[in-house]
């Protein structure tokens, strides 16, 4: 099942487990993980990218070793709301994950990383630290949107 409306998400998953959220882009996908009472999100890891099937083999082992019950996908949409090129591919990436047999929320990302650079700029971190860690905290900023608006 892949939606847009996180209450439908919501009822698709179990009471509790953990929550993955991705940050999908061209060379990485930021993962973030979240508690199993859907509470916080937190940054895990980047993934490089490769072909498909290594990204897809890669979520497996995380899907597997973490307990994950759902998968929250950041959706890059234009700024006034309508589809773009990456939007497409991300549309197809959430498709292409049916082989994991989890729900997909796609969760709009506008300005997610941008919100996140500016804190970690905030936070003086410094710029090769910024672009090892930016895409997790970028999959951590959409994962938790997405469980505050699950949990309200």
């Amino acid at each position: 099942m892949i939606t847009t409306a996180a209450p439908d998400f919501a009822a698709a998953l179990p009471n509790g487990g953990r929550l993955a959220g991705l940050d999908v882009g061209t060379k990485t996908i930021g993962v973030a993980l979240c508690d199993a009472g859907w509470s916080f999100a937190s940054p895990d890891k980047t993934i490089v990218r490769k072909r498909f099937s290594a990204d897809l083999d890669a979520l497996k082992a995380l899907v597997a070793g973490q307990a994950v019950v759902g998968l929250v996908v950041g959706l890059p949409l234009n700024m006034d709301g309508s589809d773009s090129p990456r939007t497409q591919s991300t549309r197809a990436f959430a498709r292409n994950l049916a082989p994991l047999g989890l729900p997909v929320l796609l969760w709009d990302e506008r300005w997610s990383t941008a919100a996140v650079e500016r804190a970690m700029i905030a936070a003086d971190v410094s710029r090769a630290k910024r672009a090892e860690r930016i895409d997790s905290a970028a999959a951590a900023f959409i994962l938790q949107g997405a469980i505050d608006a699950m949990t309200r």
